[in-house]
């Protein structure tokens, strides 16, 4: 989970879209972006329970890519699509401002640093507009936060706006905490999670395909009735990973 900022909304306008190709990377290139020396030690702490080569394999992720890590926190994932996609492509972090003047701004020991010169950041401040057609759109542990009370979030239209953003083609990829099937969206709020089924049915809605699922992340041993900050669960929680596609 990642704060967000009241009233936040995602609008990706897009024009003179391109089809996308669906040739994957090859693993030695995803191996090479995970073991690639300009990666803090904290992200590689991290791998054994993110899985990047899964995911960015998952992903379809390869060079020359186009590629928006929507709300992408401390860019575990942006530093990985940015080795990955090369010279030849480029990462959109896509994150709201800073909350106040004194923080960081987001992204903000990645952008500017020569290792990583592919990476920009898109603000997100109402309506915003990536610069290009893209190939993926990658958010991982955050599409419940759109449906937190407190944001007010026009979900529907967000997904319609990263459904503009892609190329036909293109893949719209969801990453989140599952919660028991069933339960609504009063669990956002109460434990971070959501079920797979709502979030299923509404980026279809925006008209994507539902193509398939990555079950890597998958843990039956998580209750799902505690909240992902529980020191139960945290770090380890059940998580499901869904690719979307935009038609071409």
């Amino acid at each position: 989970m990642r704060n967000l900022l009241p009233g936040l909304t995602l609008a990706l306008a897009m024009a003179g879209c391109t089809t996308a190709t669906t040739t994957t990377s090859t693993p030695d290139a995803i191996d090479l972006a995970v073991a690639d020396a300009s990666r803090p030690a904290e992200d590689i702490a991290r791998d054994a329970a993110r899985k990047p080569v899964d995911m960015l394999n998952f992903a379809g992720v390869k060079a020359g890519d186009k590629v928006v890590d929507f709300i992408p926190g401390g860019g575990y994932f942006t530093r990985l699509f940015a080795k990955a996609v090369g010279a030849t492509g480029h990462v959109y972090g896509v994150a709201p401002p800073p909350r106040k003047p004194d923080d960081p701004a987001p992204l903000s020991k990645i952008v500017g640093d020569p290792a990583y010169a592919n990476v920009s950041v898109v603000l997100l401040q109402g309506p915003m507009i990536v610069p290009e057609p893209v190939d993926v759109v990658w958010t991982a542990q955050n599409y419940h936060d759109l449906h937190l009370a407190q944001l007010k979030l026009d979900v529907p239209a967000m997904n319609k706006a990263v459904f503009a953003a892609l190329k036909p083609g293109g893949v719209y990829m969801v990453l989140d905490h599952a919660a028991l099937p069933g339960t609504g969206l009063d669990m956002p709020d109460k434990l971070h999670r959501i079920n797979p089924d709502i979030v299923k049915a509404e980026v279809t809605a925006a008209g994507f395909v539902y193509e398939s699922e990555s079950t890597v992340l998958r843990n039956n041993t998580d209750p799902h009735t505690v909240a992902v900050f529980d020191p139960s669960v945290r770090g380890a929680t059940d998580q499901f990973i869904f690719k979307f596609r935009k038609p071409k």
